[in-house]
């Protein structure tokens, strides 16, 4: 068997630990009856940093060893994009990480909203622009520039601007920044999302809104104004393709561990979101964990999208769980 894990809401909040986090990576670690170390992979919604910084991030706060070879988060399969797109523009993240990321991923000219603010800041009418910000964008005339793509990485910090800028190439012509285009569809550049969650386990003690909520904002603004719906596409969970990815993440961390690469037969999802931790892994056929230390605080299970290995009050309580009732199905199958 082996085990998948959400990260935020499951084992941490924030950058703050969830004490049953470090004890359960500890077991699978090695430090169990057997002695044997058991596969298991961070399957995150979370973004915003390149993976090496967040898996260095994470070993510090877990204090267990977090590899880059068993770690996903919301837009490492963006990275294939690469491939298909040469000037994209690169919205959310703090500051200018996701442009690192972008680069890192093999993006060859990266184009992020401040970039469009320092060539014009009329842009953006109600945003206060520092020197700060204008020493470190990269302006140039981008009403020459032909935009073939959009990516949002990760969550928005500036609502308002990032929607300007990207309302304003979805209807430009061919990503040509301060043109209109006469066909709004044909015309109009592919835009990707790194993930749809509506809301996010913090520090906060309720959920903030995530990167789904601000991509039903753009749709229902680029309804209203052009007529038509807007065509994306979105990664995460509990989209398809990256739960095909995460086999392949999980078939190589099984030759590292045991000199076998394959799939495992029973693989444990274990989230604190229903409509993303779960909902995906039971598409997927994988075993769901619910746990009750993050987004989910409802009932015996949630009533839309049930776990359907069943809901446990931490991260601990569900893997100790696993092994017996696995055994326990294994053997009635026999």
């Amino acid at each position: 068997m082996a085990f998948a894990f959400d990260i935020d809401g499951v084992l941490v909040h924030g950058d703050r630990l969830i004490p049953e986090g470090r004890r359960v990576l500890d077991i699978l670690n090695g430090d169990n009856e057997l002695g044997i170390r058991i596969p298991h992979i961070f399957l995150t919604n979370g973004s915003g940093k390149p993976e090496v910084a967040r898996c260095e991030q994470l070993s510090k706060i877990l204090h267990n060893p977090v590899s880059t070879d068993q770690f996903i988060q919301s837009h490492t399969p963006m990275r294939a994009l690469a491939e298909y797109y040469n000037t994209v523009l690169v919205v959310g993240g703090e500051k200018y990480r996701c442009r690192d990321v972008a680069e890192e991923y093999g993006f060859k000219d990266i184009v992020v909203p401040n970039d469009i603010i320092a060539w014009d800041e009329t842009v953006a009418p109600y945003r206060v622009f520092t020197e700060e910000e204008r020493l470190e964008s990269r302006p140039r005339d981008f009403s020459k520039v032909h935009i073939e793509a959009i990516l949002v990485f990760s969550d928005s910090r500036d609502y308002a601007t990032d929607m300007q800028i990207i309302m304003d190439l979805l209807r430009s012509k061919n990503g040509l920044y301060g043109t209109v285009a006469e066909d709004p569809i044909s015309q109009r550049i592919p835009i990707y999302f790194s993930q749809g969650d509506m809301l996010c386990p913090t520090e906060h003690p309720i959920p903030r809104m995530s990167q789904g909520a601000f991509r039903i904002g753009l749709e229902a603004m680029y309804r209203a104004i052009t007529g038509v719906d807007l065509e994306r596409v979105v990664y995460g969970k509990p989209e398809m393709a990256t739960y095909k990815y995460a086999d392949e993440v999980m078939a190589s961390w099984m030759e590292t561990l045991h000199g076998e690469e394959r799939v495992p037969e029973n693989i444990y999802m274990i989230g604190d979101n229903p409509a993303s931790d779960i909902v995906g892994g039971n598409m997927y056929g994988w075993n769901t964990c619910l746990v009750r230390t993050g987004v989910f605080q409802g009932g015996d299970n949630d009533e839309h999208n049930p776990a359907n290995f069943g809901v446990f009050k931490n991260v601990l309580e569900a893997v100790t769980t696993a092994p017996v009732r696995g055994v326990v199905r294994s053997a009635e199958s026999k």
